[in-house]
């Protein structure tokens, strides 16, 4: 049950993340849960673990580390796609 609770919060995680920045996360629900989850760790091992925990996810660093991710991940598909289109 553990499992199915990080899954829902690390997809929320990814989704707000997507919603702050007004960006859309590639890869629907997978998408969110990947960043969800990648997020929190990139905003743990940048922030530490603090603030309030929610399915083993420590929720300000995993946001902001998801947002983090998402700018990221939406700024290299956006290289691409400019890339692709000039060819």
């Amino acid at each position: 049950m553990s499992f199915i609770w990080s899954l829902i919060v690390g997809g929320i995680i990814g989704w707000l993340a997507g919603l702050i920045l007004g960006r859309d996360i590639p890869g629907g629900i997978i998408g969110n849960i990947i960043a969800g989850f990648i997020g929190a760790w990139i905003g743990s091992a940048l922030l530490g673990q603090w603030g309030p925990e929610i399915g083993g996810f420590y929720i300000i660093p995993a946001l902001i580390g998801g947002i983090v991710l998402v700018l990221i991940v939406s700024l290299i598909l956006k290289a691409m796609g400019r890339g692709r289109n000039n060819a």
